[in-house]
């Protein structure tokens, strides 16, 4: 017995308002207890991993950075009107793996939306690194959320096709 379309479509949000929690707490503990509030600060936690404070200003990757005031806020928009897609997205589908990864996505862009409304960047932090060689650029939990949800959403589109009733009749017709 499935769980109802709606049940999952609320643990889909529950899932994005952990994720913001959890996102808005590291953040906060980075930037508080742990004392990393400028660019460049760092505490060493293991040889592959450290917290380094970083002010992301653009997207993914350094992309889009945000010099101005305008370009901050229409980042900002930007990104709002991708996290409402998302949003409606989630509560149109129904499996719970369909609204596992959209909840995992909203949630860590609205941490990362909030950043950028109160602060004007990005706060970052997690930064895994073997020896010189960063195979990411520094990033934070609603980063990793976010690329972790968007990874499930492709992997299911090429891995779980299912037919539709059209496409299984077209396919009997054609043998």
């Amino acid at each position: 017995m499935s769980a109802s379309p709606a049940r999952n479509r609320i643990l889909g949000f529950a899932l994005a308002a952990l994720v913001l929690a959890l996102d808005l707490g590291l953040k906060g503990w980075v930037t508080g207890p742990l004392g990393l509030d400028q660019d460049g600060q760092q505490i060493v936690l293991t040889p592959f991993f450290n917290l380094t404070r970083t002010s992301n200003y653009g997207v993914s990757l350094g992309l889009l950075t945000a010099n101005t005031d305008t370009m901050r806020w229409a980042l900002v928009a930007m990104t709002a009107t991708i996290a409402l897609v998302v949003f409606v997205w989630l509560l149109r589908e129904r499996k719970l793996g369909d609204v596992v990864p959209l909840g995992l996505v909203l949630g860590g862009a609205l941490g990362n939306i909030r950043d950028r409304v109160v602060f004007g960047h990005v706060i970052d932090y997690a930064d895994l690194h073997f020896g010189d060689w960063r195979p990411f650029l520094v990033f934070n939990l609603a980063d990793a959320a976010i690329t972790v949800g968007v990874l499930i959403i492709l992997a299911r589109s090429f891995l779980s096709r299912e037919k539709r009733p059209d496409d299984a009749a077209l396919t009997a017709t054609e043998n």
